[in-house]
């Protein structure tokens, strides 16, 4: 996976238009690369899935679509009961502000729309290009190739569903006379009927392992499904899935210290996120999905996490001066502080959890440029990050950062993009899964028995079945996952977004209405279905 030319994103994407040109059919010419002639064997379906996950990597990056300087799965994340935008950049600010800044004609919005039914329009070509009978696939290929195309479909559809409710569904190759100007939203209990048929087969058809270490596997598709039978209102089906991922899958909770810093100060949960620990063959045994990326590698792709997350730490004053820390490696690297934890977020947890030690959560810098100090301060104080006692603020850079994403390029340490492999989803979010469905079973007791197994992990004391509930598990679920989840999707999923967002976050929640539970549906979108009116979404 680390060697992928981003030119097959564009060949995914245009290429199905140049293979409509009756001249091109003609000619063939054997230097242009479309369609019709990459999607004839194994070698070509393979190119075309690497350019599909491509697609999936722009989740936290985002150069492709819109400003290279845009996360563009912040609305998924900021403006909830434990993100806010600390500096008024990118979405993050529409996401602290709402109103009159969420609308049909916002440029977000637009991004991510085009972003999910590219990667929507990919897979499709994937999928129909390897069911056509006369395409040279053995059995077993065009299983695994189709598992994997579909798997994506369907992970796009949980993005779209999530964001903006009923959505066109489209399962076939849009290209030149395929092209619809009369799109229709689908009612949101088909489209996730479509995902359900899609993960099933996905789970049915992946391998358990992969020596590939960017591949979706099985237990990424049954992780998928037990999260979206929560969402459809079968906790029973959820609870199997999760339990058998857990119990029966290759995975387990890493417990103990591992990997590249294991001899140094640090923590079991905090080894997983560092550079040269995330995948399974470096022994990340809890990691279900790694998104794979290089530097200096020809498609390698990049990321903006660090960026997004971690607090300016070149612009923290010391008496009332700035310019006394230096960007390195050990410190993290150059942060913007896009986005910030909310106190709300930053209280949850109690003394001696490892989620919030100084491995993991960022409380304070450390003083590291010998000809810069400070007036009464040495080489290596410490200058604390001080937010107790006062709410989450805009351009607050004193304020906390997770360390999750901490990444620099030592050759270029002021560098705004990173190229570490990151975890994208892990077994821990599972345990949440079978505690959900558990609650829902009413055995409150099993819930706290899986809670209590993440917890144990983090030396977080015990809980007891008095003890659990929806709220429980949602904090519970930001202690372990802040920065990780989609966490608007999970407080849609427990119908919490509203409720919790208007009293957590100081920033976004005086703001917030009932409409913004949905997305606009963009302006672009509305305005290209010529033929068919596109019912936009209520309020805007």
């Amino acid at each position: 996976m680390k060697i992928i030319n981003k030119i097959f994103i564009l060949l995914i994407l245009l290429g199905t238009f140049i293979s409509c040109s009756e001249d091109f059919l003609v000619e063939d010419p054997p230097h242009i690369i479309a369609a019709d002639n990459l999607y004839v064997d194994v070698t070509g379906f393979d190119a075309g899935l690497a350019g599909l996950y491509a697609q999936v990597r722009m989740e936290k990056g985002g150069e492709t679509f819109g400003n290279g300087n845009d996360m563009l799965i912040d609305p998924a994340t900021t403006g909830t009961d434990n993100m806010y935008g600390n500096e008024r950049s990118g979405w993050a600010r529409d996401g602290n502000d709402w109103g009159t800044r969420s609308t049909p004609t916002n440029t977000h919005y637009r991004n991510f729309w085009n972003w999910i039914y590219s990667t929507i329009n990919a897979a499709n070509t994937i999928i129909n290009r390897a069911e056509d009978p006369d395409v040279n696939l053995t059995a077993e290929d065009k299983a695994r190739v189709l598992a994997e195309a579909r798997l994506i479909r369907a992970w796009c559809y949980r993005h779209a569903t999530f964001m903006w409710g009923d959505v066109p569904l489209n399962l076939v190759e849009s290209a030149g006379s395929a092209i619809n100007t009369d799109w229709v939203r689908t009612p949101v209990a088909e489209v996730r009927a479509q995902m359900l048929v899609d993960f099933q087969f996905a789970e049915d058809n992946l391998p358990e392992t992969s020596d590939n270490p960017g591949k979706a596997v099985k237990g990424v598709a049954t992780h998928y499904l037990a999260e979206l039978y929560l969402t459809i209102g079968d906790p029973t089906n959820a609870k199997i899935k999760a339990e058998n991922l857990i119990n029966n899958g290759p995975y387990s909770l890493i417990t103990a210290r591992y990997g590249v810093k294991s001899t140094e100060p640090g923590t079991p949960f905090a080894d997983m996120f560092l550079d040269g620990n995330s995948n399974k063959s470096e022994g990340n045994t809890e990691a279900l999905w790694v998104l794979q990326h290089e530097l200096e590698t020809v498609g390698g792709g990049d990321c903006i996490m660090r960026r997004w997350h971690r607090q300016r730490s070149h612009e923290v004053e010391v008496n009332g001066k700035k310019g006394h820390f230096a960007f390195s490696v050990e410190n993290g690297g150059r942060g913007l502080a896009r986005v910030g934890p909310t106190r709300f977020a930053l209280e949850l947890y109690e003394a001696g959890d490892d989620r919030f030690g100084p491995s993991v959560m960022r409380t304070f810098e450390v003083l590291n440029m010998p000809d810069n100090l400070p007036d009464g301060y040495a080489l290596g104080d410490t200058i604390w990050l001080d937010y107790q006692g006062k709410d989450e603020s805009e351009k607050d850079n004193h304020w906390p950062s997770t360390r999750k994403w901490d990444w620099a390029n030592p050759n270029d340490l002021a560098a705004a993009r990173q190229y570490n492999d990151i975890i994208y989803l892990r077994l821990a979010e599972t345990y949440f899964l079978l505690a959900e469905a558990q609650l829902a079973l009413s055995d409150a007791a099993g819930a706290a028995v899986t809670l209590n197994t993440i917890r144990a992990r983090s030396n977080a004391s015990p809980i007891t079945a008095g003890d659990v509930d929806v709220d429980f598990i949602l904090d519970e679920r930001s202690r372990e996952l802040f920065s990780e989840e989609h966490r608007r999707y999970t407080l849609l999923r427990y119908g919490k977004w509203f409720e919790r967002t208007q009293m957590h976050n100081a920033v976004a929640g005086p703001n917030i209405t009932d409409r913004d539970k949905l997305f606009p549906i963009p302006q672009d979108v509305i305005d290209a279905n010529l033929t068919t009116e596109m019912r936009q979404n209520p309020g805007y």
